[in-house]
């Protein structure tokens, strides 16, 4: 398999556009390019084929179909267009782990593809455009701050440097975020920076363990101010073939996010929001609704999902189901307000003939619609229906329905977070929402020091058709108000920060920045399924470098002037055997 995916490789990247390349054939699951050619079903009759490359028609969605033909062109070993003498389709190649491992593996071949020279090629433009903008247009300063640096409280897990002093131990920072303070502080009044920054997280599709961010501090700014500038910067350096960027970018609060889309990353591309039914449903019959209704801040809440009944089958309803109850405990029921089918369970139907135009005219429903209904408590109920809500988007897309365009970019702050949320460990204890050098909300600032939970603060996001591209903060820049909060709410060792008190406290102006991840906005900007696709040489799923076998075993003599001794755990001989062995990509 390995030999042959190089020669694959190899063999597409060399083909160019309209050259005849071997002739395959075999069972395809497919992404099509539906061609305009008349279906003549006599043409699969006594071959290997179900049907012609040329003939297929959105009526054949979900089925699966054998094709014969010729490779017209293959793209990152990830598309094929496939031709016949009666049309063509394009393919989509499944992608496994291993063919993933195998490419970044070789990442210096996968390189050569159409795909990731647009990629990296346009993610150098855009941030050539931004710096112009930034530097050029509006006299920000480019400065860079150091990588190794001490450990910060709270936040994520940060990697550990060794030092040749006992004991001691640099972190690699999470952002600059300490030092563009700094900097406000000295004087420079407007930085920038590309900043390379690390988290010891592991990774997902939509994280690396090390990213980039467009990092911006100014002084004497509010959040108008910065929202403002980011909407220009990205309007100057968007894509022309990506369509004018429209603003000022519409906002809403966290609050309002959530009791609508179940998020604080909402994708407003497409409606489905959450509807507020409590009022109607107080003296139901309905056991389970009744019940939660009658909890401290217990709600009903409910989503419309368009045509679910044409779309959706019964054990697609089933799953919904179970995943509420797997994933947030909650009962869901699915409702039929106008449905023929008789697919009402027996509680659907109480609250049916209860309620049933009442609910039809709040949901606004249609034919065919469906409604899923739920309760308990307010913020479990608007969680478990926004995961929903995406669930359903996702069924509906995979029946042909068109909810999410992907060529619209739907810009949306989100303002006025919690400026703490308390401890998972201990509720009674408070952790920050952002950061602890977020500033409270002026109109809070009275509640501090009586009721800090139900402080808000000054964050921001910056979401992107469903996915957070940036966020920021107008930051503490009195020092009394900082140690109090690190002090007395954080229960933080002050001493970890003494550095950056003794700075707020010489004189630090008002403030505030923000940080745009740099892989994400590029990879929704180009369509990519993984921000690795927008990276040069990124880790894998697991964190580590395929290319060259990062992390790697060190020697015992290279450790000891850091004064450090590996403890194997019991079950590790194998790893230490491994010292001298060549290590195999994973899977």
């Amino acid at each position: 398999m390995f030999s042959s995916w190089l020669t694959q490789l190899n063999r597409g990247l060399a083909t160019p556009i309209g050259r005849v390349a071997p002739l395959i054939w075999g069972s395809l699951s497919r992404s099509l390019m539906l061609s305009s050619q008349r279906r003549v079903p006599e043409l699969s009759s006594f071959v290997a084929r179900t049907n012609t490359c040329g003939e297929l028609r959105s009526s054949h969605l979900g089925q699966e179909v054998t094709l014969c033909g010729w490779i017209q062109y293959r793209r990152q070993n990830i598309f094929l267009v496939l031709r016949d003498f009666q049309g063509l389709v394009q393919v989509l190649i499944p992608q496994d782990e291993k063919t993933e491992a195998l490419r970044l593996q070789y990442r210096y071949l996968d390189l050569r593809s159409f795909q990731m020279q647009y990629n990296l090629r346009l993610r150098s433009q855009m941030v050539m455009k931004m710096r112009e903008y930034l530097c050029g247009c509006h006299g920000f300063v480019d400065v860079e701050t150091p990588t190794l640096f001490k450990r910060t409280p709270g936040g994520a897990k940060e990697f550990v440097i060794p030092s040749r002093e006992p004991g001691k131990f640099y972190s690699l920072p999470q952002s600059p975020q300490q030092f563009k303070q700094l900097l406000m502080v000295g004087g420079l009044d407007r930085y920038f920076q590309v900043a390379r920054c690390y988290r010891d997280e592991g990774s997902r599709p939509d994280r690396q363990p090390e990213f980039t961010q467009i990092d911006i501090e100014m002084s004497f700014v509010d959040q108008t101010g910065i929202r403002s500038l980011i909407e220009g910067l990205l309007q100057y350096s968007w894509p022309s073939d990506k369509g004018p960027v429209g603003v000022p970018f519409p906002s809403m609060t966290f609050a309002e996010a959530l009791a609508s889309y179940g998020t604080d990353k909402p994708d407003t591309r497409f409606g489905m929001k959450i509807v507020d039914v409590s009022d109607m449903l107080r003296n139901t019959g309905a056991g389970f609704l009744r019940d939660a209704l009658s909890q401290p801040q217990g709600s009903a809440k409910a989503i419309r999902v368009p045509e679910g009944v044409k779309y959706l089958k019964r054990k697609d309803i089933e799953s919904i189901q179970k995943f509420a109850a797997d994933h947030f405990d909650q009962e869901v029921l699915p409702v039929f307000p106008k449905a023929n089918r008789n697919w009402n369970s027996p509680v659907a139907k109480v609250v049916m003939e209860e309620q049933g135009l009442g609910l039809i005219r709040r949901m606004e429903t249609q034919e065919e619609d469906m409604v899923l209904l739920t309760a308990g408590e307010h913020k479990s109920v608007c969680s478990s229906l926004g995961k929903l809500r995406l669930e359903c988007a996702d069924l509906l897309e995979a029946r042909g329905v068109v909810l999410r365009d992907p060529a619209l970019f739907s810009f949306l702050w989100v303002v006025d977070f919690p400026l703490f949320l308390p401890k998972e460990e201990n509720p009674r204890e408070l952790v920050s929402a952002h950061h602890p050098f977020t500033a409270p909300h002026p109109s809070d600032i009275h509640l501090l020091h009586t009721q800090p939970e139900k402080v808000r603060s000054q964050h921001y996001d910056l979401v992107l058709n469903g996915n957070e591209i940036g966020g920021g903060s107008i930051r503490i820049h009195d020092a009394q108000l900082q140690r109090y909060i690190l002090e007395t709410l954080l229960k933080e060792d002050v001493r970890l920060l003494s550095h950056l008190l003794q700075a707020l406290d010489s004189g630090a102006p008002p403030h505030g920045g923000i940080a745009l991840g740099l892989d994400r906005l590029i990879c929704l900007v180009t369509g990519a399924s993984s921000i690795r696709d927008v990276i040069a040489f990124p880790k894998s799923f697991r964190g580590h470098d395929l290319l060259s076998s990062a992390p790697d075993f060190v020697p015992p003599e290279d450790l000891k002037p850091y004064h450090i001794q590996v403890s194997w755990p019991t079950d590790s001989g194998a790893e230490k055997n491994s010292l001298n062995q060549p290590q195999h990509p994973e899977s």
